[in-house]
């Protein structure tokens, strides 16, 4: 089995690869990333002497090299991750989200469906097409009440609008051509290798260091948390089981606010890296204005995925933070090496 895998230099990306490439021996996979501010070829450092892994460089919006890498490649499986995914990024410069997250997504579909209508009976029946999305197309939920795969889109920042937008182009590639697509959308992940813009490595990182703890608002906007190995093991498992045409829901049954995310990694460094003057991170916390369009809350119905496919998450967010905390304490270098740009330099020959 070969998987074209997009956007695997990233967060959920390169966490996917290595679950993928630990678990199963007889699977490729061929990572196509542009490597970007966020896609990081040191998450995937200890794989390039795999013969299971081949990384491409290059953008999912070259139709030639999509559609060369799928008739030199021959994949089996495209899980489909590339993406800008930062609100507050697509707040200020939106049109690198329309470009990728719209124009890239069509892309890689014309390509997939071109290359999948000249298989063979058996191959074409064997392909598929599996696009990661995200519950922020679903717009915002009030106090009670959760995001069905049957919600109505209502998103409310770009980032959000192009996810939305590629959602309907890959539905629309099964009922108007029959290109066997599965859909999944997830609820906030935290880990390893996460880009430290998101909360989670942003609150651990500028704590060690002495700097505020930002939180938009009060601290009262409510996610969903889902440790990114749940995740990728059923994303695997939505490819392997899951009916063409279907839409996942991927949850990790863990509402909190942002304030109280911060608070727990306040407590959990408070004993596992005190600062030297006695005093709590928690001192650290700093309130400053909401960003605009901010939803409220997000919260996932992962039921349909449990129940027809047998996935639940095997962490709970206490396990799950616990693992993420120490994979930033003991990685000390990989965080400087993203932060500072100089994995950049070092191995693209570029700065920031």
């Amino acid at each position: 089995m070969k998987i074209l895998v997009t956007g695997g230099a990233g967060f959920i990306g390169s966490n996917f690869i290595h679950i993928v490439l630990s678990q199963q021996s007889d699977i490729h996979i061929i990572n196509l990333d542009k490597l970007t501010y966020a896609g990081n070829l040191d998450s995937l450092r200890d794989l390039e002497s795999n013969a299971g892994y081949t990384f491409i460089h290059g953008d999912i919006c070259d139709r030639t090299l999509v559609e060369q890498i799928f008739a030199e490649r021959q994949p089996t499986a495209v899980v489909h991750f590339a993406a800008e995914s930062h609100v507050d990024r697509s707040i200020d410069g939106p049109t690198a989200f329309i470009e990728t997250n719209i124009n890239g997504t069509f892309t890689l579909l014309e390509a997939a469906r071109k290359y999948w209508s000249c298989l063979s009976d058996e191959r074409k029946s064997n392909f598929r097409f599996l696009h990661v999305s995200t519950d922020e197309v679903y717009g915002s939920l009030g106090e009670n009440g959760y995001f069905t795969e049957e919600t109505a889109y209502a998103p409310n920042s770009p980032y959000s609008a192009s996810k939305a937008s590629s959602d309907h182009l890959v539905r629309a590639y099964y009922h108007t051509y029959g290109l066997p697509v599965l859909m999944t959308n997830c609820s906030n992940n935290y880990g390893a290798y996460q880009f430290p813009e998101k909360l989670i490595p942003l609150m651990i990182l500028n704590a060690l260091e002495g700097k505020d703890l930002p939180i938009y608002g009060t601290g009262q906007n409510v996610r969903d948390w889902l440790y990114v190995e749940d995740h990728c093991k059923a994303i695997m498992t939505v490819l392997e089981k899951g009916i063409t045409g279907g839409k996942y829901n991927i949850g990790g049954h863990n509402e909190k606010t942002n304030l109280s995310i911060v608070h727990i990694l306040c407590d959990i460094l408070d004993t596992k890296r005190p600062r030297t003057d006695g005093k709590s991170y928690r001192e650290q916390i700093h309130f400053v204005k909401d960003r605009p369009g901010h939803d409220m809350r997000y919260a996932i119905d992962a039921t349909k995925i449990q129940r027809e496919l047998d996935w639940v998450p095997a962490e709970t967010f206490e396990t799950g933070i616990a693992k993420t905390v120490d994979w930033y304490l003991n990685n000390g270098q990989w965080c400087q090496r993203v932060t500072d740009g100089s994995y950049r330099r070092e191995r693209l020959g570029i700065g920031e």
